[in-house]
């Protein structure tokens, strides 16, 4: 047999080859049940700072936004469309929807970290670093500072210097356990309640933050020691190169 017939052969029966083996996997797959998801699993790793919102509270909702999801085929679940509806949740920073193996829905959930609670009134909201207002849970209260009174939420120059402020108590040694609570006064000033002692820091409005600790940190060391007779009920802050103390307001 000539070699150019012989080769022509082997082409074609590898060709035809090739056609089967194509064909027999495509009837397999056709008649192969498609995966289908088995359960809904839930991970929310920073449960032990924050708990603004439970694995069951996470089913509930995907149980009444997107319903359906068990039993559907694996490859056909909105992965996208299910972090969308999470991420839209205020207490939620960010989620994460994916499939493995075992035929499992897989979401894991990041909870906004609340720095600052405003209180206006019988209203009030957490703010988180990156000055985001949610409100508050009413299965859930996060242990921050708290600020109440006039508070002009709707100005954004005011919230990024309030946080400024809360981020310098709480990241001194000093001042984090020391400050207890923030008023802001009908004028905008704020009035800074220590946990110990009866007196009172007029701070003025959140500006020069650093220098007004440093009066504050001055005021205890060199101040109230000398004062043995009476406390100080209100210690005034506001005015360069000042520390203004009365007894009375």
């Amino acid at each position: 047999m000539p070699r150019i017939v012989r080769h022509i052969i082997n082409i074609s029966f590898a060709v035809l080859l090739t056609a089967a083996l194509v064909a027999s996997y495509m009837l397999g797959a056709s008649h192969r049940k498609p995966i289908t998801c088995k359960g809904l699993s839930i991970c929310i790793p920073d449960s032990a700072a924050n708990q603004f919102i439970r694995p069951d509270e996470v089913r509930k909702i995907l149980d009444s936004e997107y319903s359906g999801y068990i039993g559907l085929p694996i490859d056909e679940i909105d992965l996208t469309k299910i972090e969308s509806i999470l991420d839209g949740k205020s207490a939620i920073y960010k989620s994460e929807a994916y499939a493995t193996k075992d035929s499992m829905l897989n979401v894991t959930i990041t909870q906004r970290k609340p720095i600052v609670r405003f209180q206006k009134g019988s209203k009030g909201f957490y703010a988180d670093e990156t000055g985001y207002l949610f409100p508050l849970q009413s299965t859930y209260a996060s242990h921050v500072q708290i600020v109440d009174g006039a508070i002009p939420l709707n100005n954004e120059e005011w919230l990024e210097r309030m946080i400024r402020l809360v981020r310098h108590i709480d990241d001194s040694k000093v001042w984090k356990d020391k400050i207890v609570q923030i008023t802001v006064e009908e004028d905008g000033n704020l009035t800074l309640v220590p946990r110990d002692g009866k007196e009172k820091f007029i701070f003025g409005h959140p500006t020069d933050i650093e220098s007004k600790f440093k009066k504050m940190e001055l005021y205890y060391k060199a101040i109230k020691p000398s004062k043995t007779d009476k406390d100080y009920r209100w210690v005034d802050i506001r005015f360069d190169g000042q520390i203004v103390c009365r007894e009375e307001k």
